[in-house]
């Protein structure tokens, strides 16, 4: 029987949108699979690891022949892979025939194996929300964009390998922290909302980053008490959150350093990279010496064969001379995931967390704790 005859990007387009949050290892073979049915004159593409559902389709039409066929679930990954080999415009044709799932194109022919759609999870679809909203998927993109990789990766604190939503008045602001380093940017909403605080995890962050588009047109953000939906172009992501305190961020963020410089974004980040060649690699804390001293900013570097690094930079500073040590990976993140002119550098003294933020805008800031070398 067969079910759907289609252009090869027809179908490997909304099956690389869902299939990034497949595992490749699962105790539940199913979640392995691919959902895919017909519904209402579209064909449908839904993925899950239990923790996210992402939905998408296309539009079955003249070019997308497709039967009535009761949904069935396939390998996505093995499916990609055999899409992939096929060159652009191929037509491809997918059969059911003995409770395999045939694809065919030109003079190829696989065989899948296909299990059960009764058994393939979903997620309960709630329908009134806590909270609506909408904005253009550039600035939500760019939002995550801006504070994501401040994230915690597998801390025993679990609300820490996320990401805070936090809604107050007409602010959405998103922050991240890993207890090291936190990462806070904001934006303006239309209309007010009353303060509510949303974990989002990690996983469910990277998806969005890779899925939103950088235009103008809306994404829907929808909360409810444990999980949190998004609807965008063609895909409807559904999470869950988790659940938990986040830390008071505004306790983070400091307000009374004194001391302070602007500095070209581009200079610094490419004299920090030069001179982390010379750091240890292989060791998980990389870290960097700046010295902060009148019309210089000194970037200093050592490993452990006694190796040294030095790039000099001239900075409009003519206070106290400080010695700061950092996490050199902390410093090159937040340099490279922001597209300005210039930061601003304040700090108090060599044991103070430093602030940095761009100059005339109060919309971003990223706080980072000294280390000792």
């Amino acid at each position: 029987m067969n079910l759907i005859k289609a252009n090869r990007d027809f179908l490997l387009k909304p099956l690389q949108t869902v299939s990034g949050i497949v595992e490749r290892r699962h105790t539940l073979p199913i979640l392995s699979n691919v959902l895919i049915k017909k519904e209402n004159g579209k064909i449908i593409f839904v993925t899950t690891d239990l923790e996210i559902e992402i939905e998408t389709y296309f539009h079955a039409s003249e070019t997308v022949i497709a039967q009535e066929f009761s949904a069935v679930t396939v390998s996505a990954k093995k499916m990609l892979d055999i899409l992939r080999t096929f060159p652009s415009n191929t037509e491809v044709t997918l059969s059911k025939i003995d409770n395999r799932l045939q694809v065919n194109a030109d003079k190829s022919r696989f065989s899948l194996q296909i299990l059960s759609a009764d058994d393939f999870p979903r997620m309960t679809k709630e329908e009134i929300p806590e909270i609506a909203l909408r904005l253009s998927q550039q600035n939500f993109k760019n939002l995550l964009h801006l504070v994501q990789y401040a994230m915690a990766q597998q801390d025993i604190r679990y609300y820490l390998n996320g990401l805070l939503l936090l809604i107050e008045g007409n602010q959405l602001k998103v922050i991240a922290t890993d207890s090291h380093r936190l990462s806070y940017s904001s934006i303006e909403l239309e209309n007010e909302w009353e303060r509510k605080e949303t974990i989002i995890p990690r996983k469910t962050v990277q998806e969005l980053s890779k899925l939103l588009n950088d235009n103008d047109e809306p994404v829907a953000i929808e909360i409810f008490p444990k999980k949190i939906r998004f609807i965008f172009s063609d895909v409807v992501l559904i999470s869950k959150v988790i659940e938990g305190k986040f830390p008071d961020f505004n306790r983070a963020i400091p307000i009374n350093n004194t001391k302070q410089f602007s500095i070209n974004r581009q200079s610094f980040l490419q004299g920090l990279q030069r001179v982390a060649i010379l750091s240890n690699a292989s060791e998980k804390f990389r870290g960097v010496r700046l010295v902060i001293s009148s019309g210089v900013l000194s970037i200093v570097c050592k490993n452990s064969e006694q190796e040294e690094a030095q790039e000099d930079l001239e900075i409009d500073y003519n206070q106290d001379t400080i010695d700061i040590s950092f996490n050199i990976t902390y410093l090159l993140d937040v340099l490279n995931n922001l597209n300005n002119d210039s930061v601003q550098c304040a700090f108090e003294n060599a044991n103070s967390s430093t602030l940095i933020t761009i100059p005339g805008n109060d919309h971003f800031k990223y706080v980072v704790m000294p280390m000792r070398l």
